[in-house]
């Protein structure tokens, strides 16, 4: 369960680790479906032709019970404020990383995209503003597990709050994602590097402006991870840590 030590964690470096968030035997369901839609053999090493495959989002009812339990449901109102979300009702997207020598060509540093922009069709235009509209957390949900040299998600340590001081003075409308997604990578290159490694079954809960980037897999065994938002039920309620982290980074 979520402490006092962990929202301050929360607050201070914009991610927080929840071991055991859902039972490792509905991780392993859940990857019997995913290996499925890969394409490739679990027991086949030469049918992983592909640094990533890419999947979408499941609705499929392990999947829905993983993001739904209530040591995670107790976490995001610890984190995010009751009454501030959806229940989670789609798990993705699933980017499936294999070993392979060859570069992922996605392991850019950036922030998610929280609403759309002018054509919502064109995710390029989605964008990210300072009240976190759209989207309460950044959720990365471990399927398999997932060592060191196994393309863990890679997070810049606080960088949540530079993202804060960035978006402040854009208003409402706030930035495109690869307009702050540039700014706050190079904002933050000076911070420490944390790795989303753990167990099947962890849960990371991520401040949404945490800047996060992918890696090569040098490991063995494929990784699996879905990285959902915790969309937004409402835009106002009482401050959440999600605004707290806010209000520290701009100094209040």
């Amino acid at each position: 369960m979520i402490n006092d030590a962990d929202v301050a964690a929360f607050v201070a470096d914009g991610f927080v680790k929840l071991p055991g968030a859902f039972a490792a035997e509905l991780a392993e369901t859940c990857r019997q479906i995913l290996w499925r839609d890969t394409g490739c053999d679990p027991e086949d090493p030469a049918t992983w032709t592909n640094p990533v495959v890419r999947l979408g989002h499941y609705t499929d009812e392990p999947f829905r019970q993983a993001a739904n339990t209530p040591a995670l449901r107790a976490a995001y109102d610890a984190l995010a404020g009751p009454g501030r979300w959806y229940p989670v009702g789609a798990v993705g997207t699933f980017p499936v990383r294999f070993p392979s020598d060859d570069e992922p060509g996605d392991d850019g540093w950036h922030i998610d995209a929280s609403f759309p922009g002018d054509d919502p069709a064109d995710f390029m235009s989605w964008r990210v503003n300072l009240d976190t509209k759209g989207r309460r957390l950044l959720l990365l949900f471990l399927f398999s597990d997932v060592g060191e040299d196994d393309a863990p998600t890679r997070v810049r340590v606080g960088s949540h709050l530079d993202v804060a001081r960035i978006l402040e003075p854009e208003g409402p409308a706030g930035l495109p994602m690869m307009e702050v997604s540039q700014r706050a990578a190079a904002a933050t290159e000076d911070h420490p590097v944390a790795l989303a490694t753990g167990r099947a079954g962890d849960v990371y809960l991520c401040h949404p402006f945490l800047v996060h980037a992918a890696q090569k897999h040098r490991g063995k065994a494929p990784r699996f991870m879905a990285q959902p938002p915790l969309h937004a039920a409402t835009e106002t309620g009482d401050p959440a840590p999600v605004e707290l982290a806010i209000r520290r980074a701009l100094g209040g």
